[in-house]
């Protein structure tokens, strides 16, 4: 069949389809592994790429077809190990299927909004976007679905787009929850920057269940005892300085993530205090590296929630049209040393 193409002309796709026997799509399926191609079919398209010493031009490829196989995800920060968990998880996922990611980073209003021009049906820049605690309201999900776009979200909800999220309520009432039945009453919160910006509704929710698990117990938190500092844990230490370097110090912290909690624990030492006796610790997350310092979390399932968000979008990018799911995932508290009676020997 080789023999058949023009000496020197490159092969096309087309000539692998026709040789083959089949649609330029199916074989543009077949070659780079996508599902509803038959078995047989997918092995004679392949024979035929081979013997005819295909090489596929991917850009052209996919205009024939009228996809990018690139999904284009949102997240606050790149570098912060949520956020490169999750990513990781979902472009395992993705890659699997035959799709590339485009990550950005958006931490503005204005740098929401590009992403949403750049990302929208009509751009031919991406199939369909993951917006990771990039929040849209619920005005903003539906005129993007209205217009044909297809999106996945992590952290929050809306009813216009599929979603997988946790209960963050839960998440600060069963870590305090956990402080109080151990004796402490002087609980600090250190809280998430509240990224109002972007809607970023979680730490408010974490916050809540905090308020919530005390309000149960007929107590009602200090709210000098209460900071606020993102998840870099060396802001958290600076923080947790504040906290503790007082004659009314608390004598546990809630800290609404582990890198945060791992700044609380730097600063228990920078003073001596003693960890899981002097002060207690819980964070949230369960963050490759709280094993090894014996922290008790709350697990979220972060990869967990990357990889169900990749089989939601996978639905979605299927020709049927399916209404939006929303996936809620457990989560689940992790006891270690960090957390003791107040005032324990």
């Amino acid at each position: 069949m080789a023999q058949t193409i023009g000496a020197g002309s490159p092969v096309r796709i087309g000539d692998v389809a026709r040789a083959a026997e089949v649609s330029t799509a199916t074989v543009s399926r077949a070659l780079r592994g996508l599902p509803h191609v038959a078995s047989a079919t997918r092995q004679r398209v392949l024979a035929v790429a081979a013997e005819l010493d295909y090489r596929p031009n991917l850009p052209a490829a996919r205009l024939a077809a009228g996809t990018t196989n690139t999904i284009a995800v949102a997240v606050p920060d790149p570098a912060a190990w949520f956020n490169a968990t999750m990513v990781g998880a979902l472009g395992r996922e993705m890659t699997a299927a035959g799709y590339d990611l485009l990550l950005s980073g958006v931490a503005n209003l204005d740098e929401r909004q590009r992403f949403i021009e750049l990302n929208g049906v009509r751009s031919g820049r991406s199939d369909a976007v993951v917006l990771i605690d990039v929040a849209l309201d619920e005005a903003a999900a539906e005129a993007f679905v209205a217009q044909g776009g297809r999106a996945v979200s992590v952290g929050f909800r809306t009813q216009a787009l599929s979603s997988v999220t946790v209960d963050n309520v839960a998440v600060g009432s069963d870590a305090t929850q956990l402080l109080l039945r151990h004796g402490h009453r002087r609980i600090g919160l250190l809280s998430l920057d509240s990224g109002a910006s972007l809607n970023f509704s979680i730490p408010a929710h974490r916050a809540q269940g905090y308020e919530q698990a005390h309000a149960e117990a007929g107590l009602t938190p200090d709210p000098a005892l209460r900071m606020s500092t993102s998840h870099s844990w060396a802001e958290a230490r600076r923080a947790a300085h504040a906290l503790l370097d007082s004659a009314e110090r608390p004598s546990a912290i809630f800290a609404m993530c582990d890198e945060q909690a791992f700044g609380v624990m730097l600063a228990a030492r920078d003073l001596e205090l003693r960890i899981g006796e002097d002060l207690s610790v819980v964070g949230v997350d369960d963050h490759d590296q709280s094993r090894l310092v014996g922290l008790t979390t709350v697990r979220q399932h972060v990869a967990r929630q990357g990889a169900v968000a990749a089989e939601l979008l996978l639905q979605m990018l299927q020709p049927s049209v399916e209404p939006p799911q929303h996936v809620q995932l457990d989560t689940e508290l992790i006891i270690r040393d960090s957390v003791g009676t107040p005032g324990a020997d």
